[in-house]
This record gives structure tokens, sequence and C-alpha cells, in this order.
């Protein structure tokens, strides 16, 4: 159990400043198994207290690894120093953020802990089923993922709070060789925000991901080149949610909006088709409890939904209390610090492109000489948008039908230019939970949405 030290320290916070008092603890669990042999066996957890203290413009972090009331004291002692140093140079105080609603949230959600002989029964049973059914692999790779953490927040003026976010992942990677010998890999994967038991427990489930993943490999190993080109593709959920956080969302975050990005100039105005709406979802997206849920901030702010572009108009920023009070608006509960030595800063939760209202099957039969785009590998995009990203699945279309598998390429592309040629979005909504975004500091994020018909520059051999 993770129980709540500081509670009773609130009432030590200097009520001539904005407190933060964070106590948290980070879990991670990491299994591998490489043809069967284990390899990786991991298990670690860190813990600790911070507090943030925000005085006319400046604000005192401090932080330490030890969960007791003695370093509660601290952490908040040295943090009211800091804030209380670094005001003594200001020539122009500021004002104190402003006024939010108070409460007390608690958690959603628990988490519940697996042993590592839990975890590594459910790693051979799967790499077991693969061996057994798939003799033609080259190698395989299953892999156990576990970071969940847990928070106890409590403020001067804000919300106090229990949170919590478990999230587990399973990897299932497959390798097979083309005809010239060339080795290709196809990687599958399930994440849920849940422990072991209830996101495994049904076997079937990852039964399916298996059989996808051999086929996907399988059709890769007879695969082929893309054709260099500005191309029409359809991008699958998996790769539009990709470009939606990662080309997309980091240039609405606040603080880089401030820093100079290309969203800074274009908020009202339009840029993408009509067709495009993206929603940076608090915890609740179509009635249901959606990717990794956040309910509450770092700040102890209530989070709520961030409605990025509407109708190809880009509407709003994501922001922390700081920023929201620097462009006037409320602020949308997008604070969050990985560890406990981390300090808040603006972070995405669950970004999502809205689902349309075409079917896959009528976009794939639309296009007479393009690309299925099925899966992303690594990628970069900076603060004008401009991207690129490896494409390490996906498949050619010809004349309205799926062709042969393509071999690994890139796409390349300006965000706001692409999204303007959108001209069908599929019905549909897929959310994955397996993000894991390293602005500064790493966090927990889900993206997603729906299958997007546009044009962008794809690479060849």
């Amino acid at each position: 159990m993770f129980n709540d030290v500081i509670k009773e320290k609130k009432s030590l916070f200097d009520t001539s400043v904005q407190t933060v008092l964070r106590q948290q603890q980070n879990r991670e669990r990491r299994v591998i198994l490489m043809n069967g042999n284990l390899v990786t066996n991991v298990r670690t957890e860190s813990s600790g207290i911070c507090g943030n203290v925000y005085q006319n413009g400046v604000r005192g972090f401090s932080s330490i690894a030890e969960c007791s009331g003695e370093a509660a004291e601290k952490v908040l002692k040295a943090a009211t120093e800091n804030a209380a140093l670094l005001n003594g140079h200001l020539d122009t105080p500021k004002a104190a953020y402003s006024k939010t609603s108070q409460g007390i949230a608690i958690p959603n959600r628990l988490i519940e802990d697996a042993t590592q002989k839990q975890i590594i029964e459910l790693c051979k049973k799967v790499d077991s089923y693969v061996a057994e059914h798939y003799k033609d692999l080259v190698s395989r790779l299953i892999m156990y993922r576990e970071d969940s953490m847990e928070k106890y927040i409590y403020t001067s003026d804000a919300n106090d709070g229990h949170v919590s976010y478990p999230r587990c992942m399973l990897y299932i990677g497959m390798t097979k060789t083309t005809k010239e010998g060339q080795p290709v890999e196809v990687f599958g994967s399930i994440s849920v925000s849940a422990g072991l038991e209830k996101a495994f427990s049904n076997f079937e489930i990852i039964r399916k991901e298996i059989e996808k993943t051999y086929k996907q490999v399988s059709d890769k190993a007879e695969g082929t080149y893309a054709d260099a080109g500005y191309k029409t593709v359809i991008l699958h959920p998996d790769v539009a949610g990709m470009i939606a956080h990662e080309a997309v969302g980091h240039t609405v975050e606040a603080d880089l909006v401030r820093g100079g990005s290309v969203a800074g100039p274009n908020l009202n105005k339009q840029v993408a088709s009509e067709l495009v709406n993206i929603v940076d979802f608090a915890h609740t997206a179509f009635g249901k409890d959606i990717g990794i849920p956040v309910y509450l901030d770092d700040e102890g702010i209530v989070a709520k939904d961030a409605v990025l572009i509407e109708n190809g108009i880009l509407k709003s920023y994501m922001h922390n209390r700081e920023s929201a009070d620097f462009y006037g608006v409320e602020p949308t509960g997008n604070a969050r610090g990985w560890a406990f030595s981390d300090e808040p800063i603006i972070r995405m939760r669950n970004t999502m492109v809205l689902p349309g209202k075409d079917k896959l099957e009528d976009m794939i039969a639309s296009v007479e000489n393009g690309y299925y785009l099925t899966s992303t590998g690594n990628g970069q995009a900076d603060l004008t948008g401009e991207f690129m990203f490896g494409i390490n699945m996906g498949y050619e279309i010809k004349n309205g039908k799926l062709g042969k598998a393509i071999l690994d390429t890139t796409v390349s592309g300006v965000a706001f230019d692409m999204l303007k040629t959108v001209d069908m979005v599929s019905d549909e909504l897929v959310v994955n939970a397996a993000g894991t975004c390293g602005k500064k500091q790493p966090m927990s994020v889900s993206m997603g949405g729906p299958a997007i018909r546009c044009k962008l520059m794809i690479g060849g051999r």
C-alpha cells in the first residue's frame, strides 16, 4: 500500500503564497522473452514528495526521495524559501493565479500489482502459443511492460486528490525473411489502463493480436518498396493519432505556443480541412473512459477536454494555470509531472482525431494508386509542424483494392498543410494507450482516431 503521509501537512502552508504538495510513487515492471529465453526481468519502484510554491510570478520547487511527514516539512520549507529568493529579484511582481474550483477528487481506478511470477507466466504462455503455431518465424519476442503511478495532491487554493494511473502493455514481435534473405519484423501490441489480471485475463484478445501480427509479418516478407513521391494515402488510426500528437499536439501546448510554435499566429484560423476535428480528451469520450483517464492534474485543477481543432479551425491550446492566466482563459488540467522530482509542465493526455462518416472500405475503393499506412515507427516533428515518421507496415492500393505490403519507409510533410488535404474520415475510433511522450520528461499518453485519407510525401527504396 502507498499510504498518504502528507495530508496533515496542509496546515503548514504559507497563506501568503499558492502551494501544491505532492506525494508520488512510480512503478515499473518489465519482462522480455527472446525466442523463449528470459532476457529481461525488471521490477522497480520510486517514490517521494515535492513542493511547488508560486509567489508573485515565480515558482519555488523542491523534492526529496522519501515519504514521511518530516520529508514533507522539508520540501515545503525549501520550496517556500526558493520562491522567496527568486521573488527578491523581481522587478515587476505578477498577480496570484486566478481562482479556481476547490474540492476533493478520489481515484477512479486502483493499481493492482502483479507478481513477477505472474508476469513471466503470462509471457511464457504467449510465447509458447506463438512458437507452437508459427514455426516459420526466424525469431520472436514477447515483452510485458507496466508503468503505473499513484499520487496524493494537496493544494492551498485548488482541488485536493488521490489519483492513480495503472497501465500495462503486451508487445509481440515477429521476424521473417524475404526471398532475398532480408529480415523483416512487425510488432503487435495491446495496451490497457488496468492491471495484468483485468487486462489479459481473456487470452482470446491476445490470440487475435498474435494472428494479426503474423499475417502482417508474412505479408511484409512478400512485400515491395513504395514508389517515392507525393501520394494519396489512407492513414490507419494509429498513424493518424501519432501525427495528431507529434505534429499538431505539441504545437498547441501553450508553453510551446509562447515559445514560438506555428499555432501562435493561427488561432481561430483555418488550419485543416473542415472534416478535421482534434480534441485532447481529459478522461471520457463518447460516454466511455478513454485511453489514460486524467481527472485531476498536478496543480489540483479538474481536467477538462481541450478542443484543439474544430471543423478545421484552430480553436484553443492546452493550458496549465500560468498559461491560462497569460491567455485569459480557464486552465484545462494539462499540468503533469512524470516523477516526484519533476515539476509539472503542460502535457497531452488523450489526443484524438474525431471520427467522421466514411467507411474504411469505401475509402480504400476511392484510391486508384496510393497506400494504406497501418503502423508507424520512430519519428519527430518541430514547432513549425514539419514532421517525418518511419512507416513499418502498410499496403499498396491499386485500383481501389489492397495490394502487396510495403517494406519500411518514411513519410514527411507539414501538419497543417497535410490536414488541409484530408477529404475522407472513417467512422471508427481506435485508441492506442501505449504512448510515452518525451517532452523534457517522459509521460504516459494515449492517441488515436479514425482512418483518414490525405496526401503526403512518402519515401521509396
